[in-house]
């Protein structure tokens, strides 16, 4: 039986245990749904630190929510993810579930995460990355080429507080190789009708105990920075700049290897109606992160350090569309300076939301 022969019979096999114990009772509703996130990035790279890349493809979430109540849901279904050209449409493909437990702002996810992916209220390429951290902590394309998040999630939106913390296992511990997985956290913290206080971590490990199949090694980020925002008539401007500390621990058992850096993230933006632009500029010495991108740090595409300090910036241009209700697109333009190096990207992006409740 094939890798996608037996997927399928998984998939297949889960939605039909969902849909025997999801016995009718007075308390409990039903939704049949599906988020779809069609993509487009295109950039023209030719630098020391990145190449360029073009990705073109679809992915979703088809599944079937189960109230219980007000505070409990149970989530089922598929998740796939497909490259345009590929000789396989459906590069990945896999069952998806969640338990989501809600009180108040607050909600607990166990199973599959929530993501940028489904998320309508993205303002830009700049702030698409899947847990909306910063650019150097974790790559933008990341949201394009992971996937499915799987692991433990507590969300918070409330008015003066806005939070993410995840933990996302992403390979088990085998005779072959170490586990892998992500953990961050991301918060805002409203302390004035126009300001915020962000913090946001994130790490990337492998380790685990039950094989010694290589190092244990550790990427951390983490960043700390105040964020302003005013309407001028009708033009809404943003502004905000972080100071960012990374540290590479490439081998537990070689400290000598261990690489510590620090950067300086400064971004502003304005918005008009659906069309909005945005400055970034970029200077860091010695930043190395795993899943960061790699036009802010300092690590060379041949495996060297660049041990100067790093510039970085870059111009954009949004324009958003909302042509239904459930259906939100945004193309976009940058312009990029990597050190001496210019370069340009674009990219479309759709998000599309059904619901049906039954």
């Amino acid at each position: 039986m094939t890798i996608h022969a037996r997927m399928r019979y998984r998939t297949a096999a889960l939605l039909i245990l969902l849909l025997a114990a999801a016995r009718p009772g007075r308390a409990q509703t039903y939704t049949a749904a599906a988020d779809l996130f069609f993509y487009g990035d295109n950039t023209e790279f030719a630098n020391p630190f990145r190449d360029g890349q073009t990705l073109l493809g679809v992915s979703g979430h088809v599944f079937l929510d189960i109230a219980f109540s007000d505070a409990v849901t149970v989530r089922g279904g598929v998740f796939g993810l497909g490259r345009f050209g590929s000789h396989e449409f459906l590069e990945q493909g896999e069952p998806m579930i969640a338990l989501e437990l809600s009180h108040g702002a607050s909600r607990f996810v166990f199973g599959s995460l929530e993501t940028v992916t489904t998320r309508h209220d993205v303002e830009g390429p700049d702030r698409e990355t899947l847990h909306g951290l910063l650019p150097p902590l974790q790559q933008e394309t990341l949201t394009f080429s992971r996937g499915q998040e799987m692991g433990l999630q507590w969300l918070v939106s409330a008015s003066r507080l806005d939070h993410d913390a995840w933990i996302n296992w992403q390979r088990l511990n085998t005779a072959e190789h170490r586990e892998r997985f992500d953990a961050g956290y991301r918060a805002g913290v409203r302390l004035a009708p126009a300001l915020q206080l962000h913090g946001q971590w994130h790490v990337v490990h492998e380790g685990g105990q039950q094989f010694d199949s290589g190092p244990v090694s550790d990427s951390h980020a983490v960043a700390l920075g105040l964020e302003w925002s005013r309407a001028l008539g009708r033009v809404g401007l943003t502004a905000d700049g972080h100071a960012v500390a990374t540290r590479l621990v490439p081998d537990r058992e070689q400290p000598a290897l261990t690489e510590g850096g620090l950067g300086l993230f400064a971004r502003v933006a304005a918005h008009h109606g659906p069309w909005r632009t945005h400055l970034v500029v970029w200077r860091g010495h010695d930043t190395l992160k795993e899943e960061g991108d790699a036009n802010y740090l300092a690590m060379r595409t041949d495996g060297t350090v660049f041990r100067q300090l790093r510039d970085y910036a870059e111009l954009g241009l949004t324009r958003l569309f909302h042509p239904a209700p459930g259906v939100d697109l945004f193309a976009a333009a940058r312009l990029h300076r990597v050190e001496s190096h210019y370069a340009y990207s674009y990219r479309i992006v759709g998000r599309v939301t059904l619901r049906h409740r039954f």
